[in-house]
């Protein structure tokens, strides 16, 4: 196989066991899917759509009332992943894909569940402590509540944005391409203007906020090499294991390292000659876990010269 197309892991595919945004796109449409039929068997049975709501959908939200919330500390995480509303599936899918894609292209698969899970649980408690803190926003919320994956959406934006926020993308267009800081931009203004206008959004700005954060602390931790996923990758990986034969079950190598973030050290001396393949596979094994920015001018170099050869 060529090098170049080795290096496109990252891209959407759902046969890739590795692209943590085509999976998190699949659990949630798929949760959407099933929550659609169960609203449209409540309706057809004559039931309604209130009480589709008081018995399944007041379990996985989070509610707007803190004694609630701390009776139901599950919704914490659930509400990240419970969508009924086309509009709302929609643009928060069409977002994951677009900032979650970028981020596992940089830094890598890695990254992308760590984070949505950390910005979506700080973004629902924001939510909740702003109905708590936040004077007129019990009345506007009209003791509902928060679901929806807005704040994991808005962590990896903020996230990925704050990692490289020069980063181009379509370099092929006029001017090198578009700045990554640009399309988190016009996102943003999209993002705030909708729950401006809606009658009650603006409950939802400090749930928005909390994403914002979350994203933003993680990516700066681990540029400077604290990988705050670590724990949680190996567990998850261990979890999926458990019934794997022992040779599959080992916890690979870029998961019990600690993370090194940006990679910016020059090499010691340069190779020359024919590239091993191991050392190729070795080289996009690091770029799937960590991204292609963890990569050392030597690796680069090797990279190059790979492609090169093999194009020769």
């Amino acid at each position: 196989m060529h090098t170049l197309e080795k290096e496109k892991l990252s891209g959407l595919s759902l046969g890739a066991g590795k692209n943590m945004v085509t999976q998190l796109l699949v659990i949630n449409l798929t949760i959407y899917i099933f929550l659609f039929f169960t609203l449209v068997i409540y309706k057809m049975e004559d039931v309604g759509e209130p009480r589709f709501y008081q018995d399944i959908i007041s379990y996985l939200r989070v509610p707007s009332s803190p004694a609630e919330a701390l009776a139901r500390p599950w919704t914490i995480l659930t509400a990240m992943f419970t969508q009924v509303q086309v509009v709302s599936i929609f643009s928060n899918m069409v977002w994951l894909w677009v900032f979650g894609s970028i981020l596992q292209h940089l830094a890598g698969y890695l990254r992308i569940v760590p984070l949505y899970l950390f910005g979506g649980i700080v973004a629902n408690i924001f939510f909740v402590l702003g109905m708590q803190f936040i004077p007129g926003f019990q009345a506007l919320s009209a003791g509902g509540g928060f679901m929806g994956a807005a704040g994991s959406v808005m962590a990896i934006a903020i996230g990925v944005t704050v990692f490289a926020p020069t980063y181009r993308i379509f370099p092929l267009l006029a001017g090198g391409g578009i700045p990554l800081w640009i399309i988190t931009t016009i996102y943003l203004a999209l993002t705030l203007g909708t729950h401006f206008t809606s009658p009650g959004g603006t409950v939802y700005l400090p749930m928005l906020a909390g994403g914002a954060i979350a994203g933003a602390i993680y990516m700066q931790q681990w540029k400077k090499g604290n990988d705050w996923g670590r724990g949680f990758n190996k567990l998850a990986f261990k979890f999926s294991h458990m019934f794997h034969p022992p040779a599959q079950a080992t916890v690979p190598a870029e998961m019990l390292k600690p993370s090194a973030g940006v990679t910016h050290g020059e090499p010691p001396y340069k190779k020359v000659g024919k590239v091993p393949e191991q050392r190729i596979n070795e080289i996009l094994e690091k770029i799937s876990a960590n991204g292609i920015t963890s990569l050392t001018a030597d690796e680069k170099d090797t990279l190059l010269r790979a492609s090169k050869t093999e194009e020769n």
